[in-house]
């Protein structure tokens, strides 16, 4: 049987966004490759023509899972104020449904924790992919007009966003969760976006 001449790469990009969902769904550690596959609609025999192991499954799919994100950026950064493209971001980032959806959410979030443990490949394309994400963000959000302050406004609203997600996913009962939530909304406004001359 003849595939088409992009077959490996459209089968390779499959895999990747399987185990990014997979593994803000589940985490890194309790995702196999066998899941990751089944995810894929592939068996796990084909993994190897494509990936040498899971360390470079990881690598790779942690900066699928960051690129995901480039659309919603695209439309935060065409808002014209500074004011607006906080409010965008926070109340998509801040929400109940973001909440509830991991394996569409923030891979920041997701795999933080996790990808500060294991070492070699696997952290160094997260490292990697985290900076570029970072950078992407710092330039959509337009905080400051020096880079450097732009560059440090966005890292901490990224901080508070990231954590006030992490605490609210954690908490079992939905109104203790949704009041995290709205408390790091408000924050988030009063410190990123505190009134419309600041835009």
């Amino acid at each position: 049987m003849r595939y088409p001449s992009d077959h490996k790469t459209v089968t390779r990009r499959r895999i990747l966004q399987a185990a990014s969902e997979a593994f803000r769904e589940k985490g890194v550690a309790a995702t196999g490759v066998d899941e990751v596959m089944r995810r894929a609609g592939l068996t796990h025999g084909g993994f190897y023509a494509h990936f040498r192991d899971k360390s470079e499954l990881i690598a790779e799919a942690c900066a699928t899972g960051f690129e995901m994100g480039q659309e919603n950026l695209g439309r935060i950064a065409a808002l014209p104020t500074r004011r607006a493209r906080v409010r965008a971001l926070v109340a998509s980032y801040l929400s109940a449904h973001h909440r509830d959806n991991r394996a569409g959410g923030c891979l920041v979030a997701a795999l933080g924790f996790e990808a500060s443990r294991p070492g070699g490949r696997a952290r160094r394309g997260y490292a990697a992919a985290l900076q570029l994400h970072r950078g992407r963000l710092a330039a959509a959000l337009r905080l400051h007009d020096d880079a450097v302050e732009n560059d440090r406004l966005a890292t901490s609203l990224l901080s508070l966003l990231v954590g006030a997600l992490i605490l609210a996913r954690s908490l079992p009962d939905d109104e203790a969760s949704r009041q995290v939530l709205a408390h790091a909304r408000a924050t988030a406004l009063t410190c990123f976006a505190p009134s419309a001359r600041s835009t």
